[in-house]
């Protein structure tokens, strides 16, 4: 126990010298602002996929993650892009909806470096260009998560209507979707721990600041998510800027909640680091 308050008094403290509070306040800013591009450019690419109803399957899963009103803001976006193949979107706009959607990517890195005590040693370009990567990692990521939303619903239902599956199997086979989607957050929370900082360590997946931040993540979302259509009328008090007053304050808790996470595994490995400089010493 002692050794558990010891860890929360030395998080707490990271956190108030790392300015943790103001850091998720300005990825809530940056993402904001990246999110559409991205979403654009996401959306663009879906009607080329041999892929049927994934804008749906994309609505869908907002629906659940999101405030309604914010979910809804989004429809507007998906089913007017997803509605024809947009050459245009593809080639004259690829490059400032890469540029705006890296931004996020890029103040998650300046972010991360404050996390782990680093100063920035990669050039602009360098930076940007990982940025850049890691943005382009995360939409192959939603992509195939998605993919899997279209494809596992269309084989829980061939696997009900031709082969007469059980429902306990058919449950099983949902809870098993959902744990590969799991594990997507899970490794996209790793891979932003590991190349976002201006530092190098050996990949890995499971710490403790990986899985906290990805449930956390989940967890929070969920619970703002019935505050927001349960408690708080966003619209009344905001007018029609309510859903991206949501938007800006979902931003701001998924931000903060990736750097606790990093906080957490910046403290765990000082400690590692420290534990062995002890050990050779002896």
């Amino acid at each position: 126990m002692t050794l558990h308050r010891g860890f929360l008094a030395t998080l707490w403290r990271e956190m108030s010298d790392d300015n943790v509070w103001n850091g998720a306040a300005a990825l809530g800013f940056y993402l904001t602002l990246a999110v559409f591009p991205a979403m654009i450019f996401v959306m663009a690419l879906l009607p080329y996929l041999p892929i049927a109803h994934v804008d749906q399957a994309i609505m869908d899963l907002l629906r659940q993650a999101l405030p309604p009103r914010t979910a809804q803001m989004f429809s507007g976006v998906v089913q007017e892009v997803v509605s024809e193949r947009r050459g245009g979107v593809l080639t004259f706009g690829i490059a400032a909806a890469l540029w705006a959607s890296s931004s996020g990517m890029y103040a998650i890195m300046q972010q991360m470096n404050v996390a782990y005590d680093v100063e920035e040693q990669r050039g602009f370009l360098k930076a940007r260009a990982i940025a850049l990567v890691l943005s382009l990692l995360f939409v192959v990521l939603v992509i195939g998560a998605f993919s899997l939303v279209v494809l596992g619903g269309a084989i829980e239902h061939w696997l009900s209507v031709r082969m007469g599956v059980s429902d306990t199997l058919l449950y099983a086979f949902i809870v098993f979707r959902w744990m590969v989607i799991v594990l997507a957050l899970l490794f996209a929370i790793a891979l932003i721990y590991d190349k976002a900082p201006a530092r190098k360590r050996r990949f890995a997946l499971v710490t403790r600041g990986t899985v906290t931040a990805t449930v956390a993540l989940i967890v929070t979302s969920l619970a703002f998510r019935l505050y927001v259509a349960n408690f708080g009328n966003y619209s009344a008090t905001y007018g029609s800027v309510g859903a991206v007053i949501v938007l800006m304050l979902w931003f701001y808790l998924a931000g903060l909640v990736i750097l606790v996470g990093a906080e957490i595994d910046a403290i765990n490995e000082s400690r590692a680091t420290a534990r062995e400089v002890d050990v050779s010493a002896a």
